[in-house]
Order: C-alpha cells, then sequence, then structure tokens
C-alpha cells in the first residue's frame, strides 16, 4: 500500500506541473494565473517534474536492490499512469476556458471590488475630468464609493466586458463585466458597470461581449438594487479579448 500511495502522488504531482508547463507554453495560463506569477508557476513546475522523475528512477532501483516482487509496483505504476493519462487528455479534449457570468452571479458583481485610490476619486470629481482613461476596474470603484449621480454627471462610459444578468431584474439590467484577478482564478471577483436596457436578452445572451457607450442616470427599473446605471448610446457586440482579465 505505501508503494501504491508513492506512484499516486508522484503521478499526481507530475500531471500537475506538466499541466502547469502545457498551459505556459500554448498561452492559456493566464486563464488561471495572474502575469506577474506566472515565471513562478513555471519555475516551480520545471523543479516538480524533475524532482518526480528523479523520484520514480529511486523508486525502481531500491525494488530491484532488495529483489522485492515488482507485480505491486506494476500494478501501481499502471494505475498512476492511467491517472495521468486521463486528466491529460481532459485537458486536451476540454480546454482552459474564461470564467462565466455564472461564476460572476456567485461572487457579486462589484462585492468586493477594489476601491481605486483618493486622487482618482479627487480627479473624477471635476465637472470636465476626462473618462477616457477609466477602465472597467476603476468605473466599478468608483460605483462601490458612491452612488451620487451628480458625481457622475457628464461622464461619458466606454467600456467592454461579458454581460451577467442583474439577479434582481434580469430582464431589464445587465452588467458589462470583467474579472478582477489579483493571484490567481481562485480569488478571482466580478468587476462591472449596470446597464438599463429593457428587454436586451431578446437581442443579446448572457455571457456575450459587447462594447459599450452611455451616461449613467436613475436607474427607472422598479425591482434593481441598483440605484443608477448606465442608459446606453451604443452597444455593439464585440470579439473576448485575448486577455479577458483585468490584473493589477
Amino acid at each position: 500500500m505505501p508503494d501504491l500511495k508513492r506512484y499516486q502522488g508522484l503521478a499526481l504531482i507530475g500531471v500537475m506541473s506538466a499541466s502547469t508547463l502545457w498551459l505556459a507554453a500554448t498561452g492559456q495560463l493566464e486563464l488561471y494565473v495572474a502575469p506577474k506569477h506566472a515565471i513562478f508557476a513555471v519555475v516551480m513546475s520545471s523543479l516538480g517534474l524533475a524532482a518526480v522523475l528523479v523520484s520514480a528512477m529511486r523508486v525502481t532501483v531500491h525494488h530491484h536492490a532488495e529483489a522485492r516482487p515488482r507485480m505491486l509496483g506494476r500494478v501501481a505504476a499502471g494505475i498512476g499512469g492511467t491517472i495521468a493519462a486521463v486528466v491529460t487528455a481532459a485537458m486536451v479534449l476540454l480546454p482552459p476556458a474564461t470564467l462565466t457570468s455564472a461564476t460572476a452571479a456567485q461572487r457579486d458583481v462589484n462585492s468586493t471590488a477594489p476601491l481605486t485610490d483618493t486622487a482618482t476619486l479627487d480627479a473624477q470629481s471635476e465637472p470636465d475630468a476626462s473618462t477616457a482613461n477609466l477602465s472597467l476596474l476603476d468605473w466599478a470603484s468608483l460605483l462601490r464609493q458612491t452612488s451620487d449621480l451628480g458625481f457622475y454627471e457628464g461622464k461619458t462610459v466606454q467600456a467592454t466586458g461579458f454581460i451577467t444578468p442583474d439577479s434582481d431584474d434580469p430582464g431589464n439590467v445587465f452588467y458589462v463585466s470583467r474579472f478582477y484577478i489579483s493571484h490567481c482564478a481562485i480569488d478571482a471577483q466580478a468587476v462591472g458597470v449596470p446597464v438599463y436596457m429593457p428587454d436586451w436578452d431578446d437581442t443579446y445572451d448572457a455571457d456575450e461581449w459587447i462594447d459599450l457607450e452611455g451616461e449613467f442616470a436613475v436607474n427607472a427599473s422598479t425591482s434593481s438594487a441598483q440605484g443608477i446605471a448606465v442608459t446606453p448610446d451604443a452597444v455593439r457586440r464585440a470579439a473576448q479579448p485575448d486577455d479577458p482579465y483585468i490584473y493589477k
């Protein structure tokens, strides 16, 4: 039994390390890990794979030196190899995908959006403040800090993201949203801006990527908990960006 556990452990570590390296080689590692941590993940996976190979050779030598029956070792190796093959095949047949609106709804859009710095908030308080450089994360942060409509008066929202239906009024309100990642996909938080657009689901689908342009106004929805929302001037379908997440 100890030998079986040893082979299983080596197989699982090997698969995890090889999977990480494969994701990095195919440019998909950033779907799981923030770019600033990618090099660390690749280095540690390389070391882990090397350690697995060395450990596997030592186990083989140990068995030969003691001249123990090798049947259990063969069975264990077969089980470990099967596990590795199944996981690897699943990764190839079911390639990594971005997080979706379902995940965004579970994690409550903007519930933990990081707050922008005071300087940004003060700058946006100016009547003629430019919004051209504001990201979706900036807008989400500002929405967490103030719902005063006067603050947003005259400010144009330009944002790209995927559609996440508002949980309170999914037929008339949705978020243009993206995921903010600090370390990895496990800590991903959904951020976005609410949009009031009656019967939007007659034209668009949840998770569909769009370009939005509009201005904030009092949310006309009587069901949504959002006091203000963007009234769209233009909504255009968009392709998912090569880098769909927001990193900071």
